[in-house]
């Protein structure tokens, strides 16, 4: 399990770069992989663009406050998320976990405290997902390999641009239910983009040309008409 943990992505979200700095240091440290984010807005986008795997959010910043950006995560996002509180804020504590925080660190806190809660929060996840593994083979044909970000199909690696990545990431994550075009907008592009469904079916287009064999008959991304789109439930084959 320990292993398993060292290559995991953590976002670190903290509009005092000094601290987030810290964070980084420390985690890559201990074998992680760390993106920064210094405002909340900018946290939205570096989560859709880098998929972590927990996200150590701060409380206080700028433009929205890590309570807004806990609310628009849990959206779109079950992803854990660890929030960074100041010292005495019980309310910022309990206010966290009711919208949906994993846990919290209070500042200031020590290395071994910051890596010991990271890794006790993604130990838990481990342990709850193992329906949902990195590496699923669809069928004969197509194999995916989430942890390596890769697409196969027959056997040849798929190129896939990193729109078109999140796109299937949160198709495939929610295998056998309907996204609506609003609900796959705001995962893949951000809420800015919600009115903008035409992006939506260019891309599913984009999709189906490299990983359909019959595009214009998909087995594998489904047309819900009117709704939005469904990626097969590859476990009822």
């Amino acid at each position: 399990m320990e292993d398993l943990l060292k290559n995991k992505t953590i976002l670190v979200v903290d509009d005092e770069e000094r601290m987030a700095r810290f964070i980084r240091l420390n985690l890559e440290h201990d074998g992680f992989q760390v993106v920064e984010a210094y405002r909340g807005m900018e946290a939205l986008q570096k989560y859709r663009d880098s998929l972590p795997d927990l996200v150590l959010l701060d409380v206080m910043m700028p433009d929205i406050d890590g309570f807004e950006v806990l609310q628009m995560l849990r959206e779109i996002s079950t992803v854990p998320v660890i929030m960074l509180t100041a010292k005495g804020e019980e309310d910022d504590r309990v206010k966290g976990l009711e919208l949906g925080a994993d846990d919290y660190i209070t500042k200031p806190f020590s290395p071994r405290e910051l890596v010991s809660r990271v890794r006790a929060v993604l130990r838990r996840v481990e342990t709850g997902s193992t329906e949902s593994p990195d590496i699923i083979e669809v069928d004969e044909h197509l194999k995916l390999d989430f942890s390596k970000r890769e697409i196969w199909l027959d056997g040849e690696l798929v190129k896939l641009r990193p729109t078109e990545y999140r796109l299937l990431y949160h198709l495939v994550k929610n295998a056998g239910w309907v996204l609506t075009y609003d609900q796959i907008l705001s995962r893949v592009w951000g809420y800015e983009y919600r009115d903008e469904p035409h992006y939506v079916r260019l891309y599913i287009n984009y999709l189906r040309q490299k990983i359909e064999k019959d595009p214009s008959n998909p087995v594998y991304i489904l047309t819900e008409r009117g709704v939005g789109y469904r990626f097969v439930d590859y476990k009822r084959l």
